[in-house]
């Protein structure tokens, strides 16, 4: 028997970061961009755009983009990004370990 959950962050009773939200967030601090997490994970830019802005509304800034030119500008994760990100890795690793833990009991 398997477990099965899903969980994310709500603020307001809005959506703020779930599953596909810690992956655009984990893929832009890998990349250095949007466009480049967007091509990681075969999204449009414009989806990873969106769903940054409606995620900033709801909670402020949680990346930090610069523009073009020379040194080719780029967008990495601002404090706020770094800890809801960071949170949702632990939350997300402590649920597997539960998970496990029930699976095996369950098994006998």
């Amino acid at each position: 028997m398997k477990l099965k959950y899903k969980f994310w962050f709500e603020k307001d009773g809005e959506p703020v970061l779930g599953k596909g939200g810690a992956e655009i967030l984990k893929a832009i601090s890998e990349a250095g961009s949007i466009t480049g997490a967007a091509e990681m994970l075969g999204m449009s830019y414009r989806f990873v755009w969106n769903y940054l802005q409606k995620m900033e509304s709801r909670i402020g800034k949680v990346v930090e983009k610069e523009r073009g030119g020379k040194a080719g500008g780029g967008t990495t994760l601002t404090p706020l990004g770094k800890t809801l990100l960071r949170q949702y890795l632990n939350i997300e690793e402590q649920m597997k370990r539960i998970a496990r833990n029930v699976e095996k009991e369950l098994e006998g």
